[in-house]
């Protein structure tokens, strides 16, 4: 029997310090014993002290760091997490949560901190600002250009978060807003706070962060929202009832305050028509609903509510289902045998209980009508419920299974006689986190993904090829978006860098080339060149300059040039071999020498030979081939610093940074005939050197 350890009352961080709320707080109870274990209260926060606090000391702080800087923070961040997640896995257990359960949440959480810090270096450059996409040319001479600048909100991040997730949930918003540079303040839910307060405590004792960059309120938000501005965000994850309540709120609505919404959705799993009980797809169909249910005790926003099967599987389906969701250990998670805990508190029971009734009353309850056995708990205690499986057998005719969610492990099963009814069912959600679809059958994929995605933020295709390494249908990943349209909210969050753009503001600059070179640090086509006073290979990172140039000597190309490369490369395609028949392709209207072959011919003109700063070739982007090079044509390259990349030396590498050159290749008649970037990695002047 798991014994309650009481916690007290439960604190809330807000302008730099630790707040202890007076008088009698809102009571949380273990999910396992049923005991008290906590009070919760935000009486006496200063909330719009703590907006003005995350405005005018977090913010500042925060907006002063490069993407870089704060991609190396939340690293060191998750490193120290991770240095204490076993008291997380001790605490999590107060909720219900078994180790599973607890490694979703916790690890999870971590593990996007990972996720973004290693995108926020890869994928950002070292500035406090991103340009979004190549710049366009709006006037006919080239003097006139345009491109899109995003910079951080000046404003706050409002986390309102869902009590199935307190760790995973909390981090999941927090990565992507610190990695775009702006201040936090996170409302965990009042029955699983104490799980929230404890990272938050550890995050903050890390002494990574900077000052005023995340605050803590646990318990109600007062009139926090009266003071928000059109430079603040607020995300919610919970019912639609109640993030429609806060969307209607006069300020949001009158500040145009941005606001994200993920709200628990009735995701749905389908048995593809092609997926017989003899199949191995038929095994994965039924273990992924069977985790989807009992994992987080089914607490989860993107858990299978909805299971759609062909009409002439349902028996088997059913006999498999309730097979295993009987041999399902349920009770008090420090019990390594237990698969499946309570939920999180007696009031959900009473919520599930009810949502179950109305279920019930469009079809039958198949598993979890009779009594049910719990592991070291009293049952009358603790918040615990079993497997729940349910048949509508006419789903067309209920409206319950689409419109009623019991968030807990309650399933619906539902048949359909082809793949256009199993789409309408699919769709009969009104708007889904995410769907999932076992099939064999790549056209039944295509149909069911192109009939349903409108409605769905993400979509699952499970078969035996990817069974190994699939990540489940209810597992949102930090490089993926999670939203999805209509009753799941309408809102979207991570997806990798796309999770910043909620947090920065996109500006359309137009200017001169000279000028948007000036601001965005990043050489613009039409821009100035100045001539390198010495080969480029030949500087340091920290000499290059942005726009310096290099022109190289001019080559004429030769027939012998494109026979000696056709027998290098093996490559003989006709264009470049051919005389009559390239003569007579209305493409070429003539021999031409390989793209390749001019590529490398390019390099030999600008490529320094003797060893010195640049280190190594990293690549090659953007290539287009604008023109035929043909024998006796004479080619020449110019070479010039677009851009440099600061890059954080490993152990025992030489300090340097990658360097992106545009070359332009032009004809004797300067044409342009090719035009790419390629990265080199450049090193950095020794300090004895400088």
């Amino acid at each position: 029997m798991e014994t309650t350890v009481y916690l007290g009352k439960v604190q809330s961080f807000a302008q730099g310090r630790w707040h202890t709320p007076a008088g009698e707080g809102r009571p949380v109870f273990h999910a396992v014993t049923g005991e008290p274990i906590a009070e919760i209260s935000s009486e006496g926060l200063d909330f719009k002290g703590m907006l003005d606090y995350a405005r005018t000391v977090g913010g500042p702080k925060l907006r002063q760091m490069t993407f870089h800087e704060r991609a190396r923070m939340l690293k060191a961040l998750a490193l120290y997490l991770n240095e204490h997640r076993a008291e997380l896995y001790e605490l999590s257990r107060a909720t219900g949560a078994t180790k599973q359960d607890a490694w979703l949440d916790i690890d999870g959480g971590i593990g996007t901190f990972f996720v973004y810090a290693s995108k926020g270096r890869r994928e950002l450059p070292d500035e406090r600002f991103l340009l979004e996409g190549e710049p366009e040319r709006i006037s006919r001479g080239g003097t006139f250009l345009g491109h899109h600048l995003l910079v951080p909100l000046e404003g706050v991040a409002i986390h309102i978060n869902a009590f199935n997730f307190p760790c995973w949930g909390m981090l999941e918003k927090l990565a992507p807003t610190f990695l775009a540079g702006m201040p936090a303040i996170v409302k965990p839910a009042s029955v699983t706070a104490y799980v929230a307060e404890r990272v938050v405590r550890l995050m903050l004792e890390s002494g990574i962060l900077p000052e005023g960059a995340l605050q803590l309120i646990c318990g109600g938000v007062g009139d926090l929202f009266d003071h928000l501005t059109g430079q603040d965000v607020v995300t919610f994850t919970g019912s639609a009832e109640t993030g429609l309540r806060l969307k209607s709120h006069p300020t949001i609505l009158r500040e145009t305050v941005r606001f994200n919404m993920e709200a628990d959705s009735l995701n749905f799993s389908m048995l593809g028509p092609d997926v017989t009980p003899d199949l191995p797809e038929f095994e994965l169909f039924i273990n992924e609903v069977v985790r989807e249910m009992t994992i987080k005790t089914g607490q989860r926003c993107t858990a299978i509510r909805r299971t759609l099967v062909p009409a002439d599987r349902v028996d088997a389906v059913l006999e498999a289902l309730t097979r295993r969701l009987r041999e399902v250990v349920v009770g008090d998670p420090a019990n390594e045998q237990v698969q499946m805990g309570p939920l999180v508190s007696r009031d959900q029971v009473a919520e599930v209980q009810a949502r179950l009734e109305e279920l019930a009353a469009a079809g039958e309850i198949v598993c979890g009508r009779d009594g049910f056995s719990v592991i070291d708990a009293d049952p009358e205690r603790g918040a615990f419920f079993p497997p729940t499986l349910l048949y509508c057998a006419r789903p067309f005719e209920h409206t319950a299974p689409h419109e009623v969610e019991a968030f807990g492990p309650v399933n619906t099963v539902m048949p359909y006689r082809d793949l256009d009814e199993a789409i309408r069912l699919a769709r009969m959600g009104r708007g889904s986190l995410v769907g999932s679809m076992v099939t064999a059958d790549p056209d039944v994929a295509r149909t069911v993904v192109f009939g349903t995605a409108p409605y769905h933020g993400r979509l699952l295709i499970l078969n035996r090829e990817c069974a190994k390494e699939n990540t489940g249908h209810g597992s949102p990943l930090p490089h993926l978006v999670h939203g999805g349209p209509g009753r799941a909210g309408g809102g979207e969050e991570m997806g990798g860098i796309r999770g910043l753009y909620r947090y920065m503001q996109r500006t359309a600059i137009q200017g001169s080339p000279d000028m948007l070179t000036a601001i965005g640090n990043q050489w613009m086509p039409g821009a100035s060149r100045p001539e390198a006073d010495v080969h480029p290979f030949r500087k340091y990172f920290d000499e290059l300059r942005i726009g310096e140039t290099y022109t190289t000597a001019r080559r004429t190309v030769t027939e012998a040039d494109i026979v000696n490369f056709a027998g290098v490369s093996g490559d003989f395609f006709y264009a470049h071999m051919d005389e009559l028949a390239a003569r007579e392709s209305e493409v070429f209207q003539g021999r031409v020498a390989h793209g390749y072959f001019v590529l490398s011919a390019a390099a030999g003109l600008f490529v320094d030979p003797r060893p010195g700063p640049v280190l190594a070739n990293y690549g090659l982007e953007n290539l287009r081939f604008t023109k035929p090079v043909r024998p006796g044509d004479t080619i020449q390259a110019r070479l010039t610093v677009k851009q440099k990349i600061p890059r954080e030396a490993r152990e025992g590498e030489r300090p340097g940074g990658v360097v992106r050159w545009h070359v332009d290749v032009t004809n004797q008649d300067d044409e342009l005939v090719a035009t790419y970037d390629i990265l080199t990695l450049v090193a950095r002047r020794p300090e004895s050197e400088a």
